[in-house]
């Protein structure tokens, strides 16, 4: 093991020195890291990696030459947070970036929950729902579709946070720069998406007026023209989105459509109107790729609510991660700090009704009774328990790391706290 500016330079601490919720976490820590079985990156020893001990900052710099010398480390010291590099280099451990030597990186979308709408709002278990649906829909969608990537390029990672990780390995992206990461990025997130390239105006001269002074003049006749159904990406998409708006305007009332698609601000008779023209032209808009035979408002009605839906069909990615050619991410088979949960591989299938707060729990915890104090009262489902949480109350030990991690409560019982100061 190579270490250079790591934990070597700090003095050893003590559980003494951490508050009672930080050394029960560490208890914990430490027990599963007795037994874990290290899940090694890819090209492991071209990897740098970074540890964040608890109650301290992040120790980076470092490079292992073997499974056994990352298992004794992380037995030895504890981490809360542990990481290694997207990035390969030749020299790991130098302590400065430019010495390492970068060979090239990993091609990382993060997926995060405090990304999505009104996650303030929202239980642990409802995000994980969410940003599991949006996980499926970036790969689905976006990286085994359009970018045409394989299920085995693409590799799945639960965070062990509150999100997913995709990391692309593959020879054709491993040096890709800051730049083309970015395109990539910005193409996922509907970023410079320019409807009139999509849904272009098409022009045809329908007659001929012969002026006073005998020159001539075109009367023309402009309609959008609709990708076909063979086209792919963004086209295909929008192409399908199209078709749902129609439906939804011929299906429903003026108003709803206007609470729909915010920026449709149409009469309720323009409404009614199209919504006739639609009812009789859907079938041959689709199938001749055209809107000719709606009026040019109209057609502007349909381009306003597709402008309100592309970026609904985007992936709500961590923008900066990705273009990010020197990044950091959690060491699968790590431990979460803020949760106890496990960093966990999975695939593609695995993916589609992954609950972490079943899947990712630590063998080594047990459900022995633990003494929490509630910040607030919650509802949790884990380990197929149902449990409902309240002031001083006692969780088993499995689910104690997520409510004291995530400050939904505090390790004991504050009433006992109070009582051994006096």
């Amino acid at each position: 093991m190579e270490r250079q500016g790591g934990f070597q330079q700090q003095k050893p601490y003590t559980e003494v020195e951490l508050d009672p919720n930080s050394r029960f976490l560490f208890k914990l820590f430490r027990r599963y890291y007795r037994s874990f079985t290290p899940d090694m990156p890819d090209r492991f020893t071209k990897k740098e990696y970074g540890f964040i001990p608890f109650g301290k900052t992040m120790q980076r710099h470092m490079a292992f030459s073997s499974p056994e010398d990352l298992k004794t480390f992380m037995m030895s010291k504890v981490p809360a947070h542990s990481y290694y590099s997207t990035a390969y280099y030749r020299h790991p451990a130098k302590p400065v970036m430019e010495e390492k030597e970068w060979m090239g990186a990993e091609l990382i979308f993060d997926l995060d929950a405090d990304h999505l709408a009104g996650a303030e709002e929202m239980t642990y278990s409802q995000m994980m729902v969410q940003i599991r649906k949006e996980m499926i829909s970036l790969v689905d969608d976006f990286l085994c579709s359009d970018l045409g990537f394989s299920e085995k390029q693409v590799h799945i990672c639960f965070s062990g946070g509150r999100g997913y990780h995709a990391h692309i390995r593959t020879n054709d992206i491993y040096t890709l720069g800051t730049n083309e990461r970015r395109e990539l990025v910005d193409y996922v997130s509907c970023i410079g998406l320019d409807l009139d390239t999509v849904f272009p105006i098409h022009t045809d001269a329908v007659s001929v007026s012969v002026m006073g002074n005998g020159l001539t003049r075109s009367n023309t006749h402009s309609y959008r023209v609709i990708p076909p159904a063979d086209s792919g990406g963004w086209k295909l998409k929008l192409r399908e989105a199209l078709k749902l708006i129609c439906q939804n305007i011929i299906e429903s009332d003026p108003k709803v459509i206007k609470a729909i698609y915010p920026s449709v601000k149409a009469t309720p008779q323009t409404l009614e109107n199209l919504r006739t023209h639609l009812k009789g032209m859907f079938r041959t808009m689709f199938e001749h790729n055209s809107m000719n035979g709606l009026t040019n408002p109209e057609q502007d009605i349909l381009m306003k609510a597709l402008n309100d839906v592309a970026p609904l069909l985007s992936s709500e990615v961590d923008k900066p991660v990705t273009p990010d050619i020197k990044r950091l991410i959690r060491l699968p088979g790590s431990l979460h700090g803020k949760t106890g949960l496990k960093v966990v591989h999975i695939t593609r299938d695995e993916l589609t009704d992954y609950d972490p707060l079943q899947s990712a729990v630590p063998d080594v915890y047990t459900d022995d009774p633990i003494k929490v104090t509630m910040r607030k009262p919650m509802g949790l489902y884990m380990m197929g328990e149902h449990m409902s949480l309240k002031g001083e109350t006692e969780v088993p030990e499995y689910a104690a790391p997520l409510l004291i991690g995530r400050k939904y409560a505090s390790y004991g019982w504050e009433s006992e706290r109070k009582e051994r100061l006096f």
